[in-house]
């Protein structure tokens, strides 16, 4: 029996928009989750269409990308360096309220992808909290264990090693925008796969993502 065969009846989440997810990045101060803060979110919208046997589009007109203002930048040159948000553009970037409204808005009941997942949910919860006494809602998946899943003969475990792997040239890495079009590249790379094993349902690769990291793929 296919080892995936028991995600097939997995329950869809209610409520969720079954044919438009969202992929995302987000840019921070650096990488503790506990204390850093978030600088930029980017995100784009793929469009899910599993009952044809099409793969998902990349919607590149539904995307959505902003800095938040800092009244106190980072200047962590190594740190600026990474990513390109200078002093200068944390000081000239949106009120956080206003970049985590609009962003709940756009993203409206889309579910969140991303790859390594649990840090840009954290940092997002947690300027939500912060700035808007609220959480963010959608259910997010993990890019990471699904692919180490689908591919268990590939030796990768950071984005890098994905998009090597399958020759998705990211424009400029580490910056929000383009790692989350490379990400988005991902999804429609890892999509074959994922359709043979039929698992196109956001709650079957929920399960699949969550079996992975049982597992220990990362």
């Amino acid at each position: 029996m296919n080892p995936l065969s028991r995600l097939f009846g997995a329950a869809q989440p209610a409520g969720i928009d079954p044919v438009r997810w969202v992929v995302l990045d987000v840019e921070t101060t650096g990488l503790d989750m506990e204390h850093d803060e978030l600088l930029a979110i980017a995100a784009i919208a793929v469009r899910i269409d599993s009952g044809d046997g099409m793969s998902p589009r990349i919607d590149l007109a539904d995307s959505f990308e902003a800095v938040l203002h800092h009244e106190s930048p980072s200047t962590d040159k190594d740190n600026i360096l990474l990513h390109g948000i200078g002093v200068g553009a944390q000081r000239a970037g949106v009120p956080p309220r206003e970049v985590l409204d609009a962003f709940e808005r756009w993203a409206g009941r889309s579910p969140l992808l991303a790859y390594h997942a649990a840090f840009d949910r954290v940092m997002i919860g947690r300027a939500m909290k912060t700035h808007l006494r609220r959480g963010l809602l959608p259910p997010w998946l993990d890019l990471a264990p699904v692919a180490a899943g689908l591919f268990p003969d590939v030796d990768a475990h950071a984005l890098d090693d994905w998009l090597d792997h399958f020759g998705i040239t990211c424009a400029v890495r580490h910056q929000a925008a383009a790692d989350t079009l490379a990400t988005a590249e991902l999804l429609l790379r890892l999509w074959p796969r994922i359709r043979s094993q039929r698992v196109t349902q956001f709650a079957a690769l929920q399960a699949l993502a969550d079996q992975g990291r049982w597992l220990g793929l990362r």
